[in-house]
């Protein structure tokens, strides 16, 4: 019966687990739809603000604002957000890997990368790339003057000839089962290609450089802004598909368990009724 001791230990393991893998599907559940709320919420000022931007930055001069001029030089930054706790499935592998897709496809250049998340930093770290800056435990509570003082740093650098280009990587929240890796350049403001269809002109008021000199910084901090609510959101939802799949799997394996645990003492008491009878026939 010791066996059988050890297999209903495994399954009140197996069965704790489950519990909290239950429960951190719950948390995860919740917090994704006060997320997914502030991404519905953002995502259509965001899209319009970079559409807007995008159209007169193909018709205006680069030299109106310095966020808009295009540098020779080699230094490029790549802004990496990933999650700073684990249990989300391949969340965090997907960004990284992305991540340093971009890095090995510019590595004639010079190359610096700002962290977002304890994930994407200790993986950079552990292989050698060059950090900048880290920014650890900012997804517990995003807010808008947090994104504001990440772009600002990437801009006065940007301003100051530091950096040539910045990239953004990032996971964009698709739907509660899909999110995808997406690489955006931020600086310089890419300007729209003529042929996606905005024909529309606009009459500057105040002056273009006074107008690029409000809007420009603003884009930049929004478009930080979004992506971090964008990368909140998918790993709620990563997290909730992947703890849903290990309840599911404890759920299989204490099954499997109760199923071998039955076999096993349906032997022992065959066992023991087969030995009861041969003593009673040696006796006889």
């Amino acid at each position: 019966m010791a066996k059988t001791q050890d297999i209903k230990r495994r399954i009140r393991s197996v069965g704790n687990t489950r519990q909290l893998t239950r429960a951190m599907k719950m948390v995860s559940a919740a917090k994704l739809r006060r997320a997914q709320e502030r991404i519905i919420k953002a995502r259509p000022y965001a899209h319009k603000v970079l559409r807007i931007l995008q159209s007169l930055a193909a018709r205006a001069n680069p030299e109106l604002n310095p966020l808009l001029e295009v540098h020779d030089g080699n230094h490029v930054e790549i802004f990496v957000l990933t999650g700073d706790k684990g249990l989300c499935g391949s969340f965090n592998a997907n960004i990284v890997r992305k991540g340093e897709l971009l890095a090995r496809g510019m590595s004639e250049r010079e190359l610096s990368i700002t962290a977002v998340g304890k994930r994407g930093r200790d993986y950079y770290r552990r292989r050698g790339y060059n950090l900048h800056r880290e920014w650890i435990d900012v997804f517990r509570d995003v807010q808008f003057p947090l994104a504001a003082e990440m772009a600002d740093d990437i801009m006065q650098r940007y301003i100051d000839r530091d950096l040539d280009q910045v990239y953004l990587v990032y996971n964009e929240f698709k739907s509660a089962i899909q999110c995808r890796p997406v690489t955006q350049r931020l600086l310089p403001v890419e300007p729209m290609d003529s042929g996606q269809g905005d024909t529309d002109d606009y009459i500057y008021e105040p002056e273009p450089a006074q107008l690029f000199e409000a809007l420009l910084p603003h884009y930049v901090q929004q478009t930080v802004f979004q992506s971090l609510l964008e990368s909140v959101a998918a790993e709620h939802a990563a997290r909730m598909t992947a703890m849903d799949n290990a309840t599911k799997n404890a759920g299989e394996l204490i099954e499997s368990l109760t199923l071998h645990m039955n076999k096993v003492r349906q032997t022992a008491i065959t066992t023991e009724i087969l030995e009861v009878v041969s003593g009673a026939e040696a006796l006889r």
